[in-house]
């Protein structure tokens, strides 16, 4: 009788600790630019009244930064926490910006993802969307901590024309296996949102963790949307395919509150890297400097929502540095879930999110150090970031500016950086200085091998993932 009284007490405590974790959902735009959204940017030609919604109920990041300009990079820190360099997908196999399809390089399966974190804490885990970690059946997300998967493998600009003796036609997969090829990618967000949506319906009944990627606004010169959207918006099919993203965000919501899930549910809208620069301009980055693909305020401070009825205050703002290296151990620790071994670069920030009096950046004291393929541009540390001097600053796979001087700015009230201001500020010059050397004794820089750097995975003979 005693034992069975016993074994009735831990499933009920373990019951009450499973509806004590909330569930997750982080949706990831590709290539969208802080300025495509009107909460922040007021003078953007997109409607975006859902996300502006979901602003006006949660807390909107105006220091949020991805840990790259580009999408490879991007995704690996805000799957492992961890910045690219040190998980070694700072650059494709072939030196370039992202992995492509067919390469025999990816995320290695020693890593922790975010996904095999929350497991461990007892989460169903789902991708819906672009990975982009990997193609070869030892990367994909099913062998990386997710339940399952929808989506595509990468950029949706992959496509077989590029290269047609060596990439497949685009494909659609589910698990780990392609369904569809070429894929439409006209449809994709729909329904990549209708697949969300029934995943939620599938998983009301227990914590659930669902990375949601999207494809769009994406990587082409042709942005994708349903014929509902198309033609629709003030920007041409940019403008189409962002409102539809934002009519994708309000049938989640909407699909929240319909299941009794709002106030359980924590949700993270963002974009992986900026809008990139296009003749004519397509996406913006306003007010912010720069476009997508490098390490300027454009490229990398990103577009940050976060909602969670009941625990984040409604119609805040956070102004604190924050990263999406943050992403998982912030997520494991509301879900209560162990921290991998392997030493992760993000902090956990349920203070910044929750809106304590005086909380701030965990990330302050070691600083966010923006990479570029690999070498090591620029440090922030609070208000203030330092573009360190360089001979030759990379500007692209193949590409080398001339002499970079070294400039200091308050990126925090001087957003446009109109005012350089080293020489006002040499002990800031001086402590960034430090936070920078610091950085590549860990993680390297060009040219020179970090203490803490780990190796990507790897595959000989890759095949193409195709029907």
């Amino acid at each position: 009788m005693l034992a069975r009284l016993a074994s009735l007490l831990l499933l009920a405590a373990a019951t009450v600790s499973a509806a004590d974790k909330p569930n997750i959902i982080f949706v990831f735009c590709d290539n969208l630019g802080n300025g495509d959204v009107a909460c922040f940017n007021p003078l953007t030609k997109h409607r975006t009244p859902h996300l502006d919604k979901m602003a006006a109920e949660g807390m909107k990041l105006t220091s949020f930064y991805s840990a790259s300009g580009v999408c490879t990079p991007s995704r690996a820190a805000a799957m492992t926490g961890c910045y690219p360099r040190r998980v070694n997908l700072h650059v494709s196999n072939k030196g370039t910006f992202v992995l492509q399809p067919v390469a025999p390089k990816g995320l290695n399966s020693r890593e922790t993802t975010v996904a095999e974190v929350l497991k461990t804490a007892g989460y169903a885990t789902a991708i819906i969307g672009k990975w982009h970690l990997g193609d070869q059946p030892e990367f994909l997300p099913t062998r990386q901590g997710f339940d399952s998967y929808f989506g595509i493998p990468y950029s949706d600009d992959m496509t077989k024309d590029k290269m047609p003796d060596v990439w497949p036609e685009l494909p659609l997969m589910r698990d780990e296996k392609v369904i569809e090829a070429p894929v439409d990618r006209d449809y994709l967000t729909k329904r990549y949102t209708e697949e969300a949506i029934h995943y939620i319906e599938a998983h009301q009944d227990k914590p659930f963790f669902l990375y949601l990627p999207h494809a769009m606004p994406g990587s082409t010169q042709h942005a994708y949307s349903s014929p509902a959207f198309r033609g629709k918006s003030a920007n041409g099919e940019w403008g189409d395919s962002v409102e539809e993203l934002d009519w994708s965000m309000g049938e989640i919501l909407a699909a929240l509150k319909r299941l009794g899930l709002d106030e359980k549910t924590l949700v993270i809208w963002t974009s992986d890297n900026g809008a990139p620069q296009r003749n004519p301009p397509q996406g913006s980055n306003l007010p912010y400097k720069g476009w997508g693909y490098n390490t300027s305020e454009g490229a990398m401070r990103m577009p940050c929502i976060a909602r969670w009825p009941g625990k984040i205050p409604a119609g805040t703002e956070c102004r604190e540095l924050a990263s999406m290296l943050d992403l998982l151990p912030t997520f494991a620790a509301l879900g209560s879930a162990t921290l991998p071994a392997n030493p992760l670069d993000g902090h956990d920030i349920r203070p910044l999110l929750f809106g304590e009096a005086g909380a701030k950046s965990p990330a302050d004291e070691r600083g966010f150090f923006y990479y570029h393929m690999g070498q090591l541009q620029a440090v922030r540390s609070g208000p203030w970031k330092l573009y360190l001097p360089l001979e030759k600053k990379l500007v692209s796979g193949k590409g080398r500016s001339a002499q970079a001087p070294l400039e200091l700015y308050n990126v925090r009230d001087d957003i446009a950086e109109d005012r350089e201001i080293s020489a006002a500020e040499p002990e800031v010059v001086k402590r960034l200085l430090a936070l920078a050397e610091a950085a590549r004794i860990e993680l390297g820089d060009e040219g020179r091998e970090g203490a803490g750097q780990r190796p990507a995975g790897w595959v000989e003979n890759p095949t193409a993932r195709s029907l």
